[in-house]
């Protein structure tokens, strides 16, 4: 079977449909989840306050979702237009960018104190042209992430590389931007459960550890799969409550009310769309 990002470039892959097929999955929505809260772990941003943290390729918000239910602030940016859509839609309360991280990035120096990204740095790899050169690409993106991160802090990436040279090319082009760190494998032995993630640090820090099936470094289940198994089980009850009513009502805008005037304490004002008769209405279907 191919990979998606052998397929075609993600901005034609995660099309309209696809977009929409890949966010109503259950099983990638449970992946996902635990894969981010993984990756929250090593960023190691402690619990004393909130941070504001860049999501790299946020798609349509799920990884989004879980760093608002721990409280922080994050900008999110992706290159496919149907997943910003599809975010939108889905009314995540992190600020969206249309970006090519290839190209890099435009934020201040210092500007975030953390950075995540899922199942994303594997697209970089990929030539989808002939003007591309996936190791000037990688060498942009991780020159200008470096930038934009303070000191101290983290930037972990899951991927899913395909050859040891990918990984190589990697921790090599980010070692040369600056960053320090290294590659975390957990369940390294297993088939099923192995993920890797490639935990970059802006400062000097120690690389953590991997999961593994035995030792002091297992994952006994106390942190991101009692919370992953917390929200199926919050999604299944309301996904129950919603049957038989429809997909927006008067319900349905009384909560969206309330979320925006949260928001709104939160993040000011100008920043939250204005109350109007269209809010809370459902859209349209799209032919």
């Amino acid at each position: 079977m191919s990979r998606p990002e052998e397929i075609a470039p993600p901005e034609i892959f995660y099309g309209d449909i696809e977009a929409k097929k890949y966010t109503a999955n259950t099983r990638i929505q449970n992946i996902q989840s635990e894969m981010t809260d993984r990756a929250l772990e090593l960023l190691a941003l402690g619990d004393d306050e909130a941070k504001f943290l860049l999501d790299i390729g946020c798609g349509s918000g799920l990884s989004g979702e879980i760093l608002d239910e721990d409280g922080h602030y994050w900008v999110g940016v992706d290159v496919s237009p149907s997943m910003l859509e599809v975010a939108v839609e889905r009314e995540v309360e992190g600020d969206l960018f249309l970006q090519d991280i290839g190209q890099g990035f435009g934020f201040r120096p210092g500007t975030f104190d953390g950075a995540i990204s899922i199942s994303v740095l594997q697209w970089l790899l990929n030539a989808d042209s002939a003007a591309h050169s996936p190791a000037q690409r990688i060498t942009r993106f991780f020159t200008t992430l470096h930038g934009c991160l303070r000191n101290p802090s983290r930037a972990v990436f899951q991927f899913y590389p395909s050859s040891d040279d990918q990984v190589h090319m990697l921790t090599t082009c980010a070692q040369r931007a600056g960053f320090g760190g290294g590659v975390v494998v957990d369940y390294p032995n297993s088939t099923k459960k192995r993920k890797m993630y490639l935990c970059l640090m802006v400062g000097h820090q120690e690389v953590p550890s991997g999961l593994t099936e035995g030792g002091m470094e297992v994952d006994d289940g106390s942190s991101s799969k009692v919370k992953n198994e917390k929200r199926r089980k919050a999604r299944a009850m309301a996904s129950k409550k919603m049957k038989g009513k429809k997909a927006l009502g008067s319900v349905d805008k009384d909560w969206i009310l309330k979320k925006k005037e949260l928001y709104r304490q939160r993040k000011g004002v100008e920043q939250v769309p204005r109350d109007s008769k269209f809010t809370g209405r459902k859209r349209k279907t799209r032919f």
